[in-house]
């Protein structure tokens, strides 16, 4: 019998020496579905679109905000596996992302190409089912992503610029899927909220490697000290919980759901925030916030509580 490889070693799910079945685990992986929850912004304009008197949104609608959703999901998977191609090198170097199914040798690199290809194109005809402003805002993402992957990244805060800019075309994507306007105040609660997110991503990725490592695997990090980023994502903090309270009391929010109790929410918001620099600061994580948001109790309560709050908010005003 063969002695497993290295590859093999690193990735439980490849196939054993002999085995010519297809890597069904690690082609699951590739597709990183922990990241899909990043897509639940896609249904923020039908979530907030609800409780909207000038809108009238049937909840039929529901189904478009779905399909966009599940399409972003879709093209994300999509310009992932693109990034693990190019970044593969650059992914044995890191403790963590060395495990990734293309770094480690899992996925042949044929294989690979043909699946992000195929996944782009499901995501492009899913989109022009849902009309032309979802087809260009999906079509930015894409040209953001690619332009993140080649040369965004490696710029010092303005990758976490481009993180945060992704985040915002899956809330207009959500709008155009239900066919409602989405309030210049919740985009820039977006925008700030995924600012926050990325930076406490970015600190922590400082801490976690060696300066000769960020050097090969994030240069753009050896220009930013740890102190710089804690001083930004203060500020970000306090910026979307401002952001978010100026939403619930502007003069069009309170015209669209006719009520000023929105700002009985804002409790829930800041809660949300205060619990996740808690997680940053004194446990160390933030390097996966899709992961925090799925296994952090209280953060998983403190939204479905706000959620539901704003639910019977807009349906009793």
């Amino acid at each position: 019998m063969n002695r497993p490889s290295a590859t093999d070693r690193a990735s439980p799910a490849a196939p054993a020496a002999g085995q010519a079945s297809l890597p069904l685990r690690p082609l699951w992986q590739v597709l990183r579905p922990r990241q899909w929850t990043k897509n639940i912004v896609v249904l923020a304009a039908f979530f907030f679109a609800l409780g909207d008197k000038q809108q009238h949104l049937s909840p039929f609608m529901f189904g478009w905000a779905l399909l966009g959703a599940a399409i972003f999901c879709l093209t994300a998977s999509a310009v992932y596996i693109f990034n693990d191609i190019i970044d593969r090198g650059r992914d044995l170097l890191h403790p963590g992302k060395r495990l990734r199914p293309i770094a480690a040798g899992a996925i042949p690199l044929p294989l690979a190409w043909g699946l992000a290809l195929v996944l782009l194109g499901i995501g492009l005809a899913g989109a022009w089912f849902v009309g032309a402003g979802f087809v260009l805002t999906l079509g930015a993402y894409v040209l953001l992503q690619i332009a993140y992957t080649f040369a965004l990244k490696h710029v010092a805060l303005l990758d976490v610029f481009v993180i945060a800019a992704g985040f915002v075309l899956r809330a207009v994507a959500g709008g155009f899927a239900v066919n409602v306007s989405i309030s210049p105040w919740l985009l820039i609660c977006t925008f700030l909220m995924a600012l926050f997110l990325a930076l406490c991503k970015r600190r922590h990725e400082k801490q976690l490697v060696t300066a000769e490592q960020l050097r090969e695997l994030r240069p753009s990090l050896l220009a930013s000290s740890e102190r710089l980023f804690d001083q930004l994502i203060a500020v970000m903090a306090g910026a979307v919980i401002i952001a978010y309270a100026i939403y619930t009391q502007w003069p069009d929010t309170v015209a669209k759901f006719q009520t000023t109790r929105l700002s009985w929410t804002i409790p829930f918001v800041i809660f949300g925030v205060f619990r996740y620099l808690d997680l940053v600061y004194r446990r160390a994580e933030g390097d996966q916030p899709e992961y925090t948001l799925l296994t952090d109790l209280p953060l998983i309560l403190d939204i479905l509580l706000f959620g539901a709050c704003v639910w019977l908010i807009t349906l009793t005003a």
